[in-house]
């Protein structure tokens, strides 16, 4: 079938791929084209493969899969990333999210969530657990209010520090909020620095809930 879906897995268990092949392989539509124990060696393959989707195992011990997405991303720009075996962590979901995944699976899902999901994955769509898609609704809720005018009225807070609590709020490093607005690491801890003391926070985290809270009794 000329429109069968490609399908590269990368799992370190060998018994893992091996099913997991075997499941796709009863299946019409898919066609695993190919499968790795180690990121190294799936991403010296996938420049010629270059699959439809990318079938990650996110729970292998030592894989720093955040940076191995994107790195995939960058030789197979079409792929869809769906990872599998997760927990339900919204701060590692939203992680996945940034890296470029567009499907985050469970430990606990079966092997005929995984065929659902690379078919969805392959037509375009996102794939997660119920209860991580309204944490992402209630994100993207916290992030229309951002920047907001009442903020800069009560905390004194400028554009540029309004700009930078979504992405305080997201868990991204002082590192990679200054890649995203091009500034250097330091300007962007005297930013945070700043709104800490503004909104009278300790941390992080506790600057971002005391203005969610000021924002939501508005």
């Amino acid at each position: 079938m000329a429109d069968r879906i490609s399908v590269y897995i990368l799992a370190a268990n060998r018994l893992l791929r091996e099913a997991l092949s075997h499941t796709f392989k009863t299946r019409a539509d898919i066609e695993v084209v190919g499968s790795a124990e180690q990121p190294e060696a799936g991403l010296a393959a996938l420049a010629a493969i270059r699959p439809n989707v990318l079938l990650v195992n996110g729970a292998m011990q030592g894989f720093d899969w955040p940076a191995f997405v994107p790195e995939a991303l960058r030789v197979v720009p079409r792929a869809q990333v769906v990872i599998f075996g997760m927990q339900e962590d919204t701060e590692v979901f939203f992680r996945s999210i940034r890296a470029g995944v567009v499907g985050y699976l469970l430990s606990e899902a079966s092997a005929s969530d995984l065929v659902s999901a690379v078919r969805s994955a392959a037509r375009g769509e996102a794939v997660c657990p119920p209860r991580l898609c309204r944490a992402l609704f209630q994100y993207a809720a916290r992030q229309a209010s951002f920047p907001n005018p009442r903020l800069r009225a009560e905390h004194g807070l400028t554009r540029r520090e309004q700009q930078i609590l979504p992405l305080i709020a997201q868990g991204l490093t002082n590192k990679e909020i200054a890649a995203h607005f091009s500034l250097s690491e330091q300007t962007v801890k005297n930013h945070v620095h700043r709104i800490l003391r503004k909104v009278g926070s300790e941390d992080r985290l506790s600057a971002v809930h005391a203005l969610e809270v000021s924002v939501w009794q508005a």
